[in-house]
């Protein structure tokens, strides 16, 4: 009953896959009971999870719609377009009338489509790009115009200041100050290394935040509980900073304006939503698109591809997104060479970076998870203390594993307004680089979730929220939050 009650309600705390878990172990025939839960695995990006239930759930009932619909969305966010428009198919067959369903199988068709074209007129010539066909100093910035610009073409601390005022009064930064900050940022990030190597000096500090997926206020209170990065404060923000959140335009261009500002004292990870299929899946194309122009939107591609894969400090401390790799010997001479200007394989060095979960099948359905014996051996041969990854919820905001070799930090408190975790990031000193763990809950107001609810109404669905459900998660929202 609590399982199909957060279910009703489209609200997937962490505890929901608990309750399906036990409810199959009472009933493990029931094809219903993995098929929802394969859908609470959806909510959190555990594709390979949620993949292998809807196909249990098929196996038990090869009638049973929902399965195949459930398989379906499943494959198209591991990026498997054909297995998911073979089950698109056969859903809208069946519910010729499911407007959903139809929308599900022309947008997977559609890509379909659109990956063979790309491979029929591939080449070797190197691929044009967007800023070759940018004419910004012929931008106009219009008289009524209030909003913040960059000084003499500079990000400035009094233009951050101003930008993130603006943006947190919902409000738009001119398209000529965004294509500026986009293209300064790729000619900066392209000069840095795969493995970005920085030393702290004994008495130096520095703080790391896991993804943060659009979640502009949240993002916007961390630097309210920890201060504002500068040459004495620095950041290391480790990947997925998109997609998710309404807010994700608003938190990269944060976060490029403040890598421009103290390029030597503000890092940025690449993680697996820096990406242009999951860009597609889960909102930040959609919502640049809708801010901005498609033509920005793959100039933000271009950028992320330059994202840096890793970084370690001190020697002794490697932090990236996914987290260790499907074989051993990897050394960090090995991620030095890794060519990451291009979307991530599905398999190999850069895929793990980005997407790694032991050895075992992982549960995001591509790479595989690494157990502490992995750990151990590659600390081991690299002479490093421990690593410390993002990419997973954490109820409580950060996990400690591997005998303390291995630390995951997650910054999206509330994830998709319906985990109920903690956000956390964490403080290394260069005396000893112990880390220290700091908590915080979500912030959220009613006109944030709303504005957050429109948007997710039509860029994911492209159709209403039911009214119903809209006035439920409204009274949740007045009544729980400021």
């Amino acid at each position: 009953t609590p399982a199909n009650t957060d279910f009703h309600f489209l609200h997937f705390p962490l505890k929901t896959f608990i309750y399906y878990t036990e409810a199959l172990e009472l009933n493990p025939s029931n094809a219903i009971y993995y098929s929802n839960r394969s859908l609470a695995y959806l909510r959190t990006e555990c594709y390979g999870y949620a993949l292998g239930d809807a196909t249990r759930a098929l196996e038990l009932d090869k009638n049973y719609i929902k399965g195949y619909y459930r398989r379906a969305t499943s494959n198209m966010a591991l990026g498997k377009f054909k297995a998911a428009l073979k089950d698109y198919e056969t859903v809208v067959r069946v519910r010729p009338n499911d407007k959903d369903a139809k929308m599900k199988y022309q947008e997977c068709n559609k890509i379909v489509k659109q990956k063979a074209f790309e491979r029929a007129i591939a080449s070797d010539e190197l691929k044009r790009s967007v800023v070759d066909s940018l004419d910004i100093e012929n931008m106009t910035i219009e008289d009524d115009y209030a909003g913040p610009k960059l000084e003499d073409g500079k990000v400035t601390l009094k233009f951050m200041k101003d930008l993130m005022a603006w943006f947190k009064d919902q409000k738009k930064l001119h398209r000529k100050c965004a294509y500026q900050m986009l293209v300064q940022v790729k000619e900066v990030l392209s000069k840095l290394p795969s493995l970005v190597e920085i030393s702290l000096k004994e008495t130096e500090e520095i703080t790391i935040c896991g993804d943060t997926h659009g979640q502009y206020y949240d993002l916007l209170n961390i630097f309210e509980l920890n201060g504002l990065p500068s040459i004495t404060n620095p950041y290391l923000f480790n990947g997925d900073f998109v997609d998710r959140g309404s807010f994700s335009v608003e938190v990269i261009l944060t976060l490029f304006g403040f890598k421009l500002l103290y390029p030597e004292h503000f890092h940025l990870l690449r993680g697996n939503h820096e990406t242009d299929n999951m860009n597609q899946m889960y909102g930040f194309e959609g919502e640049v698109k809708a801010k901005y122009t498609a033509q920005m939107f793959q100039l933000f591609s271009e950028v992320f591809q330059w994202l840096p894969l890793a970084q370690c400090i001190n020697s002794k401390v490697l932090v990236m997104h996914g987290g260790l790799f499907s074989e051993d010997g990897v050394t960090l001479e090995d991620i030095r060479k890794i060519d990451r200007n291009r979307q991530p394989p599905d398999s190999g060095k850069t895929m793990c970076v980005l997407l790694q979960d032991g050895r075992s099948v992982s549960k995001r359905g591509v790479s595989c998870q690494f157990g502490p014996d992995v750990t151990e051996r590659f600390l081991e041969q690299n002479k490093l203390q421990y690593i410390v990854r993002s990419h997973e919820v954490k109820a409580e905001g950060y996990e400690v594993t591997h005998s303390g070799k291995c630390i995951t930090v997650f910054s999206a408190p509330n994830y998709c307004d319906q985990m109920g975790n903690k956000g956390a990031y964490i403080h290394l000193r260069g005396s000893d680089l112990k880390p220290e763990f700091h908590q915080f809950t979500a912030v959220v107001s009613a006109v944030t979730f709303i504005h957050d609810l429109y948007l997710h109404s039509v860029i994911f669905s492209g159709r209403p929220i039911y009214r119903r459900y809209l006035a439920f998660i409204y009274r949740q929202y007045t009544h729980t939050y400021i």
